[in-house]
């Protein structure tokens, strides 16, 4: 599972890692360093398009093209598992059609301890921006306007995230990013070996979605807390 990540590139950043986009390199945009995006929130993804690769702002959390309702009607399908993608019928026409990257600076994973949850962020042990791989979809709402929307594929932990959780985002290399968004890019692609990763924990707030989105101390390392000390054991005099 994945369900919350941060962002915090700029824009040379992302526009090197688009190999490139469609749009000039110049004049540089604004680029929102993000430290808590959750399901339902504005996403960046990268898309093909005959005109070439474009980032497009994106609902995190996929609707089906068919779907009848409004979004509150449908569960935010923020992730599509790689084992099910291409025959679930809420992702197979997306995984065949739509495909697409979003790229993160990190993303968030729970452990739990003596009841508590502990947040841990997980990044590029280089700092380089990773390559979650997406599908996305257009709907229509109610009043006819557009929504486009996407899920990040995951597949089973790595050795070094199965410490964590027993999922993880599934990740592109560069290399294979042509091949991926021009659905030539088989699912074996997506079990490949992920960059050298590195984990902190990172402080409770994390535990509530969007708090901290706009601080980095959101995704700064804190230090553990300390397990309660032992209670004393009692002693009970004899009664005789």
């Amino acid at each position: 599972m994945c369900g919350r990540y941060s962002v915090n590139y700029t824009w040379p950043q992302i526009y090197a890692f688009s190999q490139p986009l469609t749009v000039p390199a110049e004049p540089a945009r604004n680029v929102q360093a993000r430290y808590n995006i959750g399901p339902t929130t504005l996403i960046d993804i990268l898309v093909k398009t005959p005109a070439g690769r474009e980032l497009w702002k994106a609902r995190w959390g996929l609707i089906p093209p068919w779907h009848k309702g409004t979004k509150r009607d449908i569960k935010p399908h923020i992730n599509s598992r790689i084992e099910t993608v291409d025959t679930n019928g809420l992702f197979k026409r997306a995984y065949v059609k739509n495909r697409c990257i979003i790229p993160a600076s990190g993303f968030y994973e729970w452990t739990e301890e003596d009841g508590s949850k502990i947040p841990h962020f997980i990044s590029a042990k280089d700092e380089a921006i990773l390559a979650f791989a997406g599908i996305w979809e257009r709907w229509r709402d109610e009043n006819g306007e557009e929504v486009i929307s996407a899920s990040i594929i995951t597949r089973e932990a790595n050795e070094f995230m199965s410490k964590i959780h027993d999922r993880m985002p599934a990740m592109l290399h560069p290399s294979d990013f042509d091949a991926w968004l021009d659905g030539i890019a088989g699912k074996d692609v997506l079990m490949k070996p992920p960059p050298e990763l590195r984990e902190w924990i990172v402080n409770k707030r994390m535990n509530k979605a969007g708090v901290g989105d706009d601080d980095p101390a959101t995704a700064a390392p804190v230090e553990p807390e300390p397990s309660p000390p032992a209670p004393e054991p009692t002693t009970q005099g004899s009664l005789f």
